[in-house]
């Protein structure tokens, strides 16, 4: 379950370029692309430009870079040409990468033009949540203190935890144990180790936490057909705290506010 020191060095140079992928799609304004064009853009870019392989893609028969889950889908929507973008959406594009078979996993929700306070409000609480999450990894803490973390902060801003999905180890393969509860109670769970490494990536609902899957096998959306937002990243534990694999640039002044345990977003 842990992993050594090379490992590591091999999954953060994986995470390293999976934040290349995110950043540019920092550049696009998104309006009025189909999330298949994002997809193949997303392809192309890790192919070509990256070198490595995108993992989702042939995992569990999916045939696509990534995940697109816009608005009322909370995870494993599908890329399609007829799914525009538009002015106003939210949307989670969740991203696998591999290189030097080590596999890193990311995913950001992007706003789409100009959203709605509540619809703003809602990635915003989303986001943080995460990193309260990351905030209580280190070795000695239980995997129930990142879940309680999160749940609490989600509660406390009127919002709901989906249960049904959570996060996961990661390494050579894109699933290991453990499993990673994005809601809980605090000291119960597995102990965290030097050199664990897994997901942290909850997904916050405005409304009710209850989910259904759609016909097509893959998409999962609110019940109540209210938002979902979701944020990921890879960690490992350190032998002081935690490291984010996937770090993106504008993100390091977070990375160093959560190694002195001070957070506030």
């Amino acid at each position: 379950m842990t992993k050594r020191p090379e490992e590591i060095a091999l999954l953060a140079e994986s995470g390293r370029l999976l934040a290349k992928v995110f950043s540019h799609l920092d550049k696009l304004s998104l309006i009025g692309m189909s999330t298949m064009q994002v997809n193949d853009l997303v392809d192309r870019y890790i192919v070509n430009e990256l070198k490595a392989r995108p993992a989702s893609k042939g995992q569990y028969d999916y045939a696509y870079a990534l995940n697109s889950s816009r608005n009322n889908v909370i995870c494993h929507g599908v890329p399609s040409t007829s799914d525009i973008l538009l002015n106003g959406d939210i949307v989670n594009f969740d991203i696998t990468l591999e290189k030097n078979n080590f596999i890193a996993d990311s995913s950001k929700t992007y706003l789409v033009g100009d959203v709605s306070n509540a619809a703003r409000r809602l990635v915003k609480v989303c986001y943080a949540a995460m990193w309260k999450g990351i905030n209580v990894v280190r070795p000695g803490a239980q995997l129930g203190d990142i879940g309680h973390a999160i749940e609490r902060h989600a509660r406390q801003n009127g919002y709901s935890v989906v249960r049904e999905y959570c996060g996961h180890g990661i390494g050579r393969e894109m699933h290991e144990p453990p499993q990673v509860l994005h809601w809980g109670r605090p000291h119960t769970g597995l102990t965290m180790q030097e050199g664990m490494v897994f997901t942290i990536e909850p997904m916050i609902n405005q409304g009710s936490h209850t989910v259904k899957t759609e016909e097509n096998g893959w998409a999962v959306i609110t019940t109540d057909g209210k938002l979902s937002a979701q944020f990921e990243h890879t960690v490992a534990v350190t032998r002081n705290g935690v490291q984010v694999l996937t770090l993106r640039p504008e993100e390091i002044a977070l990375s160093e506010s959560v190694h002195g345990k001070s957070l506030d977003i």
